[in-house]
């Protein structure tokens, strides 16, 4: 059942805006103040800027307007902006020292490296296939890419990437931290981490349940050394609708979701459940991918193996963009066993994941362009508590 629209909904999505400087959500910091919803479902978010001129405005203005907008019902966002008093740019830059003070209980993941978790309502869509080609294409692109294996049952991501080394354990600060493996794809690269880095055998069964699945995702986002300069990481997860998924709402709130079905109506139908799942955790819906979705024989003939349609079904009923529909090719399924992702290759399927790539980059999900309004009024701060001491 969807969430009716009002402003609590409104402000308990936008948590997941987070000032990348800072570290912390908009919430939090007291930068996004309050919404009010109208009847026509018309959303007014007002925003205090720590100062007038922030060069981030235009990040943040993007980011309140594709989370709200991604709530059932909002039919326009528009921002409403101030600027903070000195009593509240100090309540927030406290709020961001303390959360500093506190960064074991936060992720390791940078505060400005957009979070993708790429869902399926069901097993066997080729969404893990779907997260490497994707992570591989955005590399090639110039992107700096962490790739998080959280189907920590069903890991595959070693197998698809071609790495079989376990990961490497290093010391920072005295604690022991996993180093991800890192693989160059073009004028980027892909960090990768993977409980298949951590087990003895692939075909070793794991008999874990719930909260030891959620350790197993907490310690990839907490003690795992990411690389301070990811413009992405993407989150394989497991099928379905449960610890794990919930679990990282929960953890890394600032996450969008890319549901990936195939063009049949019971895997639409099934993967609609992920979408109501990223909803009622306040995760934004990014789009919609659809796999699998047709194979052309060696004569040219189209065939729908199985069906058509549930790809932009399942984007219109979310209302959402379809992102892509990548076709059945051999190929495809060749360099996923060799360990050899047809994004890097001249493939024409890999011109498919490319054009995903390339909508994330500039429309969907853009990376974030560091400026510095939040970070040197934070340095100030710090230099005047330090001065004081």
């Amino acid at each position: 059942m969807t969430q009716a629209l009002s402003e609590k909904v409104v402000m308990a999505t936008l948590k997941g805006v987070i000032d990348p400087e800072l570290g912390s959500n908009i919430v939090e910091l007291g930068i996004a103040q309050k919404a009010t919803v109208d009847a026509a479902g018309s959303v007014n978010v007002t925003i205090a800027l720590t100062t007038g001129g922030c060069p981030l405005r235009a990040q943040i203005q993007k980011d309140v307007k594709a989370r709200v907008s991604s709530i059932p019902g909002v039919i326009e966002v528009k921002i409403t902006w101030t600027e903070m008093d000195d009593k509240e740019r100090a309540d927030a830059m406290a709020v961001a020292r303390k959360n500093a003070a506190d960064k074991e209980t936060y992720t390791s993941i940078p505060a400005a490296t957009k979070v993708l978790a790429i869902a399926s309502g069901k097993g066997g869509v080729g969404k893990s296939s779907v997260t490497v080609n994707l992570a591989v294409a955005l590399a090639q692109q110039g992107m700096r890419v962490g790739l998080l294996d959280a189907d920590i049952w069903g890991f595959s991501i070693p197998r698809l990437l071609g790495l079989d080394k376990r990961i490497e354990a290093i010391k920072v600060d005295g604690k022991a931290k996993m180093k991800p493996h890192r693989v160059e794809m073009g004028t980027g690269w892909v960090d990768a981490v993977s409980m298949g880095f951590l087990a003895e055998n692939e075909e070793d069964a794991l008999l874990w349940r719930g909260l030891m699945l959620n350790r197993a995702v907490q310690h990839f986002l907490q003690d795992v050394v990411w690389d301070a300069k990811l413009d992405y990481i993407l989150i394989d997860l497991p099928p379905g609708t449960g610890d794990v998924s919930m679990g990282l709402a929960r953890m890394l709130s600032r996450t969008e979701m890319i549901v990936v079905t195939t063009p049949a109506l019971a895997a639409q139908k099934v993967a609609s459940r992920a979408v109501s799942m990223a909803r009622k955790c306040y995760l934004r819906v990014a789009g919609v991918i659809e796999n699998m979705s047709s194979f052309a024989d060696p004569s040219g003939q189209v065939h729908a193996l199985f069906g058509s349609g549930g790809g932009q079904a399942l984007a219109d009923e979310a209302g959402v963009a379809l992102l892509g529909q990548i076709p059945i090719t051999p190929e495809l399924a060749a360099g996923g066993d060799a360990g050899q992702p047809i994004a890097a290759s001249n493939h024409e399927t890999a011109q498919v994941f490319h054009a995903i790539a390339k909508q994330i980059v500039e429309e969907i999900c853009p990376p974030v362009e560091m400026a510095g309004c939040s970070a040197r009024l934070f340095e100030a701060m710090e230099d005047a508590l330090a001065a004081q001491e």
